[in-house]
């Protein structure tokens, strides 16, 4: 069982390799909910995410002989980090199984520490059950991202540092993929501070954990889908939903909106980028999901900064465009010299800068001598927006 012991025993193997992550005030939060909003940055861990602690902890655990057989996971990036790392610091062989899908630069992160990557599978369950097979094929000693009570121990060791670093914690709010991160915080924090609530944040395209933490049974999903990939948890851990069901208050989801507004409003408030896995617990503080806590202490775990810039690059587009910083507009002209000049300038004069410009005459849609202009325009707010669109329509530009 994992117990407050074994976390307190986890923290002592992690010394030294695993970074002791900030716990820091959040003002524009704090200001926002009307509470006191502390964010544990495991963003800045050695490996961009949490999961080195439990992985250290579980290889740090094993006998000489398992360790001397080499170890193998399956993870989509974080776990995959984390394992690596461990093992390359103990001298021995790692394979990592990975979706096919997975970014190049997770691909990469992992082969930076030496270990040994395998591509297989569309999604993490298909590279799950070939890293089950190889493993016993190969006689490699598997490690688990969640459902091993050594690397929940490891995770645990977030909550012992949430709680040595605030004094009096009324609340915590914790991620939910597999669940292996919750149930070593809640067993920590529930161990020193009973008082303390403990809510669990899921995204709603991965609902298996929430729905079996409320029907009180593990259930499965046929399918997950959500930009948090760290969480995008199909099937539900009966290990790790017992440790919920005994500490976890409170178990709420956010969707891919509400997540890709967290992960931009952390970007440009905090400075701080954090994947969509780690920022389930803002998402849901920003959009009023966590209830009953005006002048209270509330830490938050940001689980992990491995973002992919594909992805992020989309999210910020499509946020200003949202906050009214960005707009797309296509107007048709008539194709003859001037009729651009002329539409560039009513921007111009409207201090709208042009940050991209197409040019379209051969579209079937469009009559002879015409053609379609797009342009994304840089504005200043929805009034600015709607003093464009005015100008626009009085010169004939749009309907």
């Amino acid at each position: 069982m994992v117990n407050l012991e074994t976390i307190k025993q986890a923290q002592k193997r992690i010394e030294g390799v695993v970074v002791k992550t900030p716990l820091a005030s959040a003002p524009y939060l704090s200001e926002l909910t009307n509470a006191n909003i502390f964010l544990k940055k495991e963003n800045l861990q050695i490996t961009g995410a949490f999961k080195i602690r439990g992985a250290y902890n579980k290889i740090a655990s094993l006998s000489d002989n398992e360790r001397a057989k080499g170890v193998i996971a399956a993870s989509a990036g974080n776990h995959a980090q984390g394992v690596a790392l461990s093992a390359s610091r103990f001298g021995i062989k790692a394979v990592i199984v990975m979706p096919e899908s997975t970014p190049l630069t997770k691909v990469n992160g992992v082969k930076h520490y030496g270990a040994e990557v395998v591509l297989h599978g569309s999604n993490y369950d298909e590279a799950y059950g070939y890293a089950k097979e190889y493993a016993q094929k190969n006689d490699l000693t598997f490690v688990h991202p969640f459902e091993d009570e050594a690397v929940i121990a490891g995770q645990g060791t977030v909550g012992l540092e949430i709680l040595d670093m605030c004094d009096k914690l009324d609340a915590v709010i914790v991620p939910i993929g597999g669940g292996g991160l919750i149930a070593g915080i809640a067993t920590a924090v529930k161990a020193l501070s009973p008082e303390t609530k403990v809510i669990g944040v899921s995204a709603s395209g991965a609902p298996a954990f929430k729905n079996s933490y409320e029907l009180k049974t593990a259930v499965d999903t046929t399918k997950v889908r959500t930009i948090a990939d760290g969480i995008a948890v199909r099937d539900t851990s009966k290990i790790t939903l017992d440790y919920a069901l005994q500490y976890v208050d409170e178990v709420l989801s956010v969707d891919d909106e509400e997540i890709a507004s967290a992960i931009l409003y952390l970007l440009e408030k905090q400075k701080l980028v954090v994947e969509g896995a780690g920022a389930v617990g803002v998402a849901a503080l920003l959009h009023d999901k966590v209830k009953d806590i005006k002048d209270k202490n509330v830490a938050v775990v940001l689980s992990g900064g491995n973002m992919d810039v594909t992805l992020l690059s989309v999210i910020i587009e499509k946020g200003l465009i949202k906050s009214h910083r960005k707009m797309n507009l296509t107007v048709t002209l008539i194709d003859k010299p001037g009729s651009l000049m002329r539409f560039t300038e009513i921007l111009r004069d409207l201090n709208a800068n042009i940050v991209h410009i197409a040019y379209d005459r051969t579209s079937v849609s469009l009559d002879y001598g015409d053609a379609n202009v797009t342009v994304h325009v840089e504005t200043k707010g929805k009034e600015h927006q709607d003093e464009i669109y005015a100008a626009l329509k009085s010169e004939g530009y749009i309907r």
